[in-house]
């Protein structure tokens, strides 16, 4: 049970840092309440279980191959520029305040929070940081053991998530809809300078093959 909780900090500890998906988990957040909010979160942490049991089977070697690894650089930076292109095009559109029913779909918040984690930023973190505890941690004889270090990680990124949101569901309250659209082209212009930053590494990734 210590090992659970000590991986549930380690969770917490990766997903504090601001990053494109809490960028725009806070962004729906405000426009559309806290379900929407987490939707992203969780669109966000279908790539992190998909990683973990890559991670399981071994294939994240696979995923360090700079012939594989490069191009997702471009990928990502595809992803995050149409979202936040969008995010400021629609700045004014589908904001609900407070009480009001969402027009935007459940999905719709899923899938970019799906498209902004497939970026090798998110990819290589877990490959690097928690690909080594992970494969570590594997023991042919006792495999339940990498499952709860796994376990511990995603419910830390999922409270992180929860509380996040909780605090933007009561901010959202006292945001009027101008300061809600001021924060969506805000959101935009950073998941777009994400996407800049994605095209550099591209290109250095392609100078070093």
């Amino acid at each position: 049970m210590d090992l659970f909780f000590t991986y549930v900090l380690a969770g917490l500890a990766v997903a504090m840092p601001v990053g494109a998906i809490t960028v725009e988990m806070t962004k729906q957040g405000l426009k559309n309440g806290f379900i929407h909010g987490w939707a992203v979160g969780l669109g966000g942490m279908t790539i992190d279980l998909i990683l973990i049991v890559a991670l399981y089977f071994g294939l994240a070697s696979i995923l360090q191959i700079p012939f594989i690894q490069v191009p997702m650089w471009l990928v990502g930076a595809i992803f995050l520029f149409m979202i936040g292109v969008d995010s400021i095009k629609n700045a004014d559109a589908d904001i609900t305040q407070a009480g009001e029913k969402p027009s935007k779909s459940f999905f719709s918040s899923y899938r970019n929070g799906f498209l902004v984690a497939v970026s090798p930023g998110n990819i290589v973190f877990w490959l690097s940081v928690f690909g080594t505890v992970l494969s570590s941690s594997y023991d042919t004889s006792e495999p339940a053991m990498f499952f709860i270090i796994a376990a511990g990680v995603l419910t830390g990124i999922l409270l992180h998530d929860v509380g996040l949101l909780g605090i933007v569901a009561y901010t959202r309250k006292l945001m009027s809809r101008t300061m809600i659209k001021g924060f969506s082209i805000v959101s935009g212009l950073v998941l777009i300078s994400f996407a800049g930053y994605f095209l550099y590494e591209f290109v250095m990734g392609v100078r070093g093959l």
